[in-house]
């Protein structure tokens, strides 16, 4: 039997059915309106600095569940999704949570859609800064990428549908770097010394594991990735990292599948929590 991955169902961190029926009353049937409204329920955590929040509320972004993140959005303001927060009633939380609680709100909806983790080119001329954006699709109909964090800034004309070359998900920007068309230490986390290849290999695998509907934080490791991280890995990872590319690009879901469930690559239990 062909396996098959159901983006129009929450998987285990995108499911919104504990979440109360009113809270998601009224949500658009459009995907960009419904992606939309994400700027105004999240806030990045430099942001929230800057409003003088008590230091409790930047643990929110730690939250892996799109359910938990709702319900502490609800404990701040009772208003269903669709009512605005001004900033300090938002949850605290990362390009991730922008794009993770856009994908679940999608896929309660029953619009196909996906969380990738990669890098954007547009926030930093001439680097790649680690991302996570979403893609959604109507009447299978190709996948259009969209920035949900975007939509709320002004680095972006069209963030509801990204041109080629905008943001790179792990798997491309890695195919990307070993056929030498990108300097890997250009590519990074924003802020940090944290740039260079593994950097895109820990994303590469972060976003099969997306593809699968595991959407961890940007900061969670596992299998290999802090050997990699500390230059600890050879040739052998590297071309583990070649089929990781090369599945994702392909965008089969039975050897998406089959690929994820493999050592090294599948997300423990501790992390899907």
């Amino acid at each position: 039997m062909t396996a098959t991955i159901d983006y129009t169902a929450g998987g285990p961190l995108t499911d919104l059915s504990s979440v109360r029926r009113g809270a998601l009353a009224d949500l658009p049937e459009d995907p960009i309106a419904i992606a939309g409204l994400v700027h105004r329920l999240v806030i990045q955590p430099d942001d929230a600095g800057r409003l003088g929040l008590p230091p409790g509320r930047f643990d929110e972004n730690q939250i892996r569940p799109a359910a938990r993140l709702v319900t502490t959005l609800l404990g701040l303001d009772p208003s269903p999704l669709t009512v605005p927060r001004p900033p300090e009633r938002r949850v605290v939380g990362t390009c991730r949570h922008f794009a993770v609680l856009a994908c679940a709100l999608l896929r309660h909806q029953g619009i196909a859609a996906r969380a990738r983790c990669g890098f954007a080119t547009y926030f930093q001329p001439g680097l790649g800064l680690d991302h996570w954006v979403i893609e959604f699709s109507t009447d299978g109909e190709p996948w259009v990428r969209a920035d949900p964090e975007a939509m709320g800034l002004t680095v972006l004309a069209t963030p509801e549908a990204l041109a080629p070359g905008q943001f790179l998900t792990g798997g491309e920007a890695w195919a990307e770097f070993r056929a030498d068309r990108i300097d890997a230490a250009k590519f990074g986390v924003w802020g940090t010394e944290n740039f260079g290849p593994g950097e895109i290999r820990g994303n590469a695998i972060r976003d099969l594991a997306s593809l699968n509907r595991v959407e961890t934080l940007p900061w969670d490791e596992w299998g290999r990735m802090d050997d990699s991280y500390q230059g600890h890995t050879g040739a052998d990872y590297d071309t583990l990292l070649d089929t990781v590319a090369a599945t994702c690009a392909a965008d089969d879901p039975a050897e998406v599948a089959a690929l994820y469930r493999t050592e090294d690559l599948e997300v423990p239990p501790a992390l899907i929590a």
